[in-house]
């Protein structure tokens, strides 16, 4: 299999310990090593022979030098967009780069920026989505939801399994972020589960997708990788899951459980660290909360304290001390554009 890594998001809801010049992918959350170190390893442990990461031009320095420091450097190949036209576009671009000798590889699209607690899980699910792929399907997988999440879209799938593949299904709809009571009818339902962005097809099926459901990339992944990237600014911004996930009539799921994590919001370090006494989290060695709850603290240099404080959210990097209200996590962009706006580009 050849892996492809989409690595040039942004990770605004994760700042400050994610900046403009380190996005989430480059932060060290999990054993000091960084997100895409850790999604590199996985894809490795798995067999891929090749690895191709595509980010953006700014970033591309950054993760060079993180590929030149591993020492399975020599096959991951580093693309980079001229401009952020979100994940079609970025997966043509892979194709782009692989047309003449990849039509019958399998390619598996991966995020950089999430989390596998069960990386022996991951493996199975990933080797079951190939064997689908193989068989000229679109495959997905589907994280079998733990709680009612609003933050995430949502995978349906039939009752019917793909001819001669266990726990394969075929895909009924794909479905928006939903509110609570949505999420919870989606939790009661057991057909549905959280879309966790990976895809895994052969090339040769991806590009006839493209060729059906978003032409005027496929007209430019034909040209091959120099005339693709010259005309990487006219192409449209549009994602993999609206452009060809929710038209196509290949989709398949494959429903996994493996400890998955997007990591998208502070909130999210309460899967990756065990919980205090009185469920405060905390990412760091010299952080006491005294008398205080439901908080998560993400600890640097300087020893933090809290005494009599519930549901904070405090976030200590080289530069800036953090604080805010745990329940508006997922507001913490706007902190960024209100940055921005007051020409704060040093905290960016």
């Amino acid at each position: 299999m050849i892996s492809v890594i989409l690595a040039g998001g942004k990770g605004l809801r994760l700042w400050p310990e994610s900046r403009r010049s380190r996005p989430k992918q480059l932060c060290k959350f999990v054993d000091n090593r960084s997100m895409l170190d850790h999604t590199i390893d996985r894809l490795i442990n798995l067999g891929s022979r090749r690895i191709i990461i595509i980010t953006s031009d700014d970033l591309k320095p950054s993760i060079q030098a993180l590929v030149q420091q591993r020492p399975d450097g020599g096959c991951i190949d580093i693309l980079s967009e001229p401009v952020g036209k979100n994940t079609a576009p970025a997966v043509g671009m892979a194709l782009a780069r692989c047309l003449d000798e990849a039509l019958d590889d399998v390619l598996g699209i991966f995020p950089a920026d999430h989390h596998i607690l069960d990386n022996r899980a991951f493996e199975e699910s990933i080797r079951r989505a190939v064997k689908a792929a193989q068989q000229g399907c679109v495959v997905t997988i589907g994280i079998t939801p733990s709680r009612p999440e609003t933050g995430y879209g949502y995978i349906e799938k039939t009752k019917w399994e793909i001819a001669s593949l266990d726990n394969v299904y075929q895909v009924n709809s794909f479905c928006e972020k939903p509110d609570l009571n949505i999420a919870q009818a989606y939790l009661n339902s057991g057909s549905h589960m959280w879309n966790a962005g990976i895809y895994i097809a052969k090339g040769g099926t991806l590009l006839e997708e493209f060729a059906r459901h978003l032409p005027e990339i496929y007209e430019n992944i034909i040209k091959g990788l120099e005339g693709y990237i010259s005309s990487y600014e006219n192409l449209p911004e549009i994602s993999l899951d609206y452009g060809i996930a929710e038209k196509s009539d290949r989709m398949a799921v494959v429903p996994a459980d493996f400890g998955w994590c997007d990591l998208g919001s502070w909130n999210a370090l309460e899967e990756l660290y065990e919980v205090d006494k009185d469920n405060n989290v905390v990412c760091g060695e010299d952080a006491i909360p005294l008398d205080s709850r439901n908080c998560v603290i993400k600890q640097c240099d300087k020893s933090i304290v809290l005494f009599g404080v519930d549901r904070l959210l405090v976030v200590e990097t080289d530069d800036v001390i953090f604080i805010a209200d745990r329940n508006r996590a997922q507001e913490v962009r706007t902190v960024v554009d209100t940055l921005y706006q007051l020409n704060r580009h040093d905290l960016l």
